[in-house]
């Protein structure tokens, strides 16, 4: 039996669309995108197109090899989103400050220079937010840090240990530290003060900022989509201060099981991610804690959310310790229902949808079904010759997102050229098209036109880009989540054409 569509959130029954894309790719002079103007504008873009979603990427602090989906932390936000301007609005920041700025790349984050450049900056902004704040503002920081004090405290020691420890990964510490002794972690509270609190400051700022923007998101119509993995890194502030919740080798902190996805036609050895399986038995044995908390921290800044990898809520691949690739895993099942029971006590409705592609079992699909969890459709995945293929639209149910492609799909303008003659027959034929000239707004207009409920669109395909804008190519270690738009890419024609379209194929909001 299926639970009553009361606990599912409106947006879920109504004909809506939206657009991905990352802050990160947002316009702007220093490099990267952030939570300034060039974000409110995208909002005001997404309303004047009759858009009601927004959906973006993990917003927590990058680790390894500058992914969103390999964080320092399940709860913290990214520094780098920070807007360097709105500080400047506040006093923090002079316009000479500015001065010596580098010539960033419009098209690329450039990571390293960014980062070496506005962490300098943010720096000097916490010093002179010590200096300079009203009293006011400085009992929001406190007030912040109190509130927010389960996860922060934890994080922000974590950063200040990592950055005396030149980066390096917790469990390689020392022991004292490494294993949270308290007398050792007291002290480091102490010699570590000024640290701590310039990684408070930053999660006040990212928060106050990003919290402005939602509400201004909100007051347009648009709800946003934020991305929960399913796994946290293995080198974060949730492993180090949670390793209870994880599977873990008490004397060295190395995962005694490690996560992956197993062999199939793609891989011969399967994935291994090197993320630590979560230790279920005693997370439900704690009342899932840690995981709703992660979900109620979650619904503080975004509107609906995106799990990562689903599947593993109903059984994930586990591979022993030691093991160089993903081949010897097993299957082992998680108590999925169990935990969305008890967290849809705790939070009523159920704002959530389910990343389920790969390799689909009946068991996970009924674990979706049975809470009502919109899946997911990708039109890159339709055309091969088989038309019993989920991903064709005549074959969706109403309650799912349909997406042209994800960020870890190329540009559908790439994608087309890239597919063989037979599969780019397939998909004219479908659409009806006798040339791939303007292919992207066809597909655009086949995702809006199908029964899905919701519709999402990376923008990289709304603007007609190839390759060199593709934001995520997975196996790749490095050159991923750079690509970033230019101002003028959001022009008054392409504003008239989709918002036209959203407004005939039933997607726009009723006024």
């Amino acid at each position: 039996m299926t639970p009553s569509s009361e606990s599912q959130p409106d947006i879920f029954s109504t004909r809506s669309s939206g657009i991905l894309l990352h802050p990160t790719s947002f316009p702007g002079r220093f490099g990267i995108g952030d939570l300034g103007a060039a974000a409110y504008q995208f909002v005001d873009f997404l309303a004047d197109t009759n858009q009601q979603l927004w959906q973006v990427l993990p917003l927590g602090p990058i680790a390894f090899g500058n992914s969103p989906y390999m964080s320092y932390s399940a709860l913290a936000g990214n520094p780098l989103l920070i807007s360097l301007e709105l500080l400047q609005g506040e006093g923090f920041l002079k316009p000479e400050d500015f001065e010596q700025l580098p010539q960033f790349s419009d098209d690329r984050v450039e990571y390293d220079q960014v980062t070496a450049i506005k962490i300098a900056l943010l720096k000097q902004a916490s010093d002179n937010f010590k200096k300079m704040a009203t009293p006011e503002r400085k009992e929001q920081f406190q007030q912040f840090c109190e509130s927010k004090a389960d996860w922060l405290d934890d994080y922000a020691l974590f950063m200040a240990l990592k950055h005396t420890h030149n980066g390096a990964s917790w469990y390689t510490w020392e022991p004292e530290l490494a294993k949270r002794q308290p007398e050792a972690i007291d002290a480091c509270k102490q010699q570590l003060s000024a640290e701590i609190f310039f990684e408070q400051f930053l999660q006040f700022e990212f928060f106050r900022q990003w919290t402005d923007l939602r509400q201004y998101a909100n007051s347009k119509g648009i709800r946003i989509i934020g991305d929960i993995p399913i796994y946290v890194a293995h080198d974060s502030a949730d492993t180090w201060a949670n390793p209870a919740n994880f599977c873990l080798d008490e004397a060295t902190g190395e995962p005694t099981l490690m996560a992956g996805t197993p062999p199939d036609a793609f891989s011969e050895t399967g994935q291994l991610w090197g993320n630590p399986i979560y230790n279920w038995d005693y997370l439900q044995q704690s009342g899932f804690h840690w995981w709703i908390q992660r979900f109620q921290a979650m619904l503080d800044y975004v509107d609906l959310i995106r799990i990562d990898h689903f599947l593993g809520f109903e059984a994930y691949w586990a591979v022993p310790q030691g093991e160089q690739y993903a081949t010897n895993g097993s299957w082992i099942k998680a108590p999925g229902k169990e935990f969305f029971e008890v967290l849809r006590q705790k939070l009523g409705t159920l704002p959530i949808l389910a990343e389920d592609l790969g390799t689909v079992t009946p068991e996970a699909i009924a674990l979706r079904d049975y809470f009502g969890f919109p899946g997911m459709k990708v039109l890159q995945f339709a055309f091969n010759e088989d038309f019993r293929c989920p991903y064709l639209p005549f074959n969706y149910p109403p309650n799912c997102v349909v997406y042209t492609g994800t960020h870890d799909n190329d540009t559908t303008v790439s994608w087309y050229e890239k597919l063989p003659e037979y599969a780019q027959k397939n998909v004219l034929t479908y659409l009806g098209c006798i040339s791939p000239e303007g292919l992207h707004w066809d597909m655009i207009r086949l995702a809006f036109s199908s029964v899905a409920n919701l519709a999402i669109i990376p923008l990289q395909d709304i603007l007609g880009l190839g390759s060199e804008a593709r934001m995520n190519f997975p196996g790749q270690a490095e050159g991923n989540w750079e690509w970033r738009y230019r101002a003028e890419a959001l022009s008054d024609e392409i504003r008239h054409r989709l918002g036209h379209l959203t407004w005939f194929l039933g997607r726009a909001p009723v006024k």
